[in-house]
């Protein structure tokens, strides 16, 4: 199997094309504390790329530095090669960057159509609809099925609360929110960590089913084998650096857990 160094990720079928976002020497401090060190890291467009570590390892730190919840001390992003600063989740957002944190961020008393556009419901009425914020719910509920349906997403009904729905379909709401918003990244923190076996299963299949859209995918995840049934390829963090950079097809778990526990030398 051959070994792929960390400053060149893993990519060598995307090779010559331009990677939908690129980390540079990416580095996190909180005063004497190095969060995250000089992190090299690229993704292209229909990779699903897996973060794996020890809790600590500085995989969150890395995923809310691309999603604009924290700012890097030193380093930079680009996206579609371009330079970027996000002050804020919502300066990622506009850049195409949409991101699943394991809370899911839905109001549990508002319907799946209202949740897909939560904070960007569109209005009706012209001028004055816009002024005393007159939604288009017919609208949104349309838009719903339609992007559920894309996703082979099943709802009870998008005009049912997404808190009396399980926690499979909360999250399958969750995911189908990023794709309808996000078209240069998707990123998603332990998707399944809070689901039995079959809500796994229809979870794994979703993100799988959104890869196929050709959007790249993020993934932070500690279930092994989750991983090894998504990833295109699998990036190890530990204690705040990026120690591995594997192609799935070319690696095993037992050596991707030799990286995370440090027995396997980066």
């Amino acid at each position: 199997m051959s070994e792929r160094s960390v400053a060149e990720p893993a990519a060598a079928e995307a090779k010559g094309r331009q990677p939908a976002a690129r980390a540079t020497n990416l580095s996190k401090w909180y005063g004497p504390v190095r969060a995250l060190a000089d992190v090299n890291f690229e993704i292209h467009p229909g990779e699903v790329v897996t973060l794996v570590g020890d809790n600590g390892a500085g995989k969150s730190t890395f995923v809310k530095m691309l999603s604009g919840a924290i700012e890097p001390t030193s380093g930079e992003i680009h996206i579609d090669g371009e330079p970027v600063h996000f002050a804020s989740p919502a300066d990622a957002r506009e850049r195409g960057i949409e991101t699943v944190y394991q809370d899911l961020a839905l109001v549990g008393h508002i319907d799946v159509g209202g949740n897909l556009f939560l904070g960007r419901e569109p209005t009706r009425g012209g001028l004055l609809g816009r002024l005393f914020g007159v939604l288009d719910l017919p609208a949104m509920s349309k838009q719903a099925e339609t992007s559920l349906k894309e996703l082979k997403v099943t709802v009870p009904s998008v005009t049912a609360p997404v808190g009396t729905m399980s926690g499979g379909q909360r999250q399958a709401t969750a995911i189908a929110r990023t794709a309808m918003w996000g078209n240069k990244l998707l990123i998603l923190d332990e998707p399944t960590a809070a689901l039995g076996v079959k809500e796994s299963e229809e979870t794994l299949k979703l993100i799988e089913d959104v890869a196929a859209k050709k959007i790249p995918l993020i993934v932070v995840s500690h279930n092994i084998e989750h991983v090894f049934r998504i990833a295109t390829r699998i990036v190890v963090f530990r204690q705040g650096q990026l120690v591995a950079d594997l192609k799935r097809n070319e690696t095993t778990p037992d050596e991707v857990v030799g990286y995370i526990t440090g027995a396997r030398a980066a």
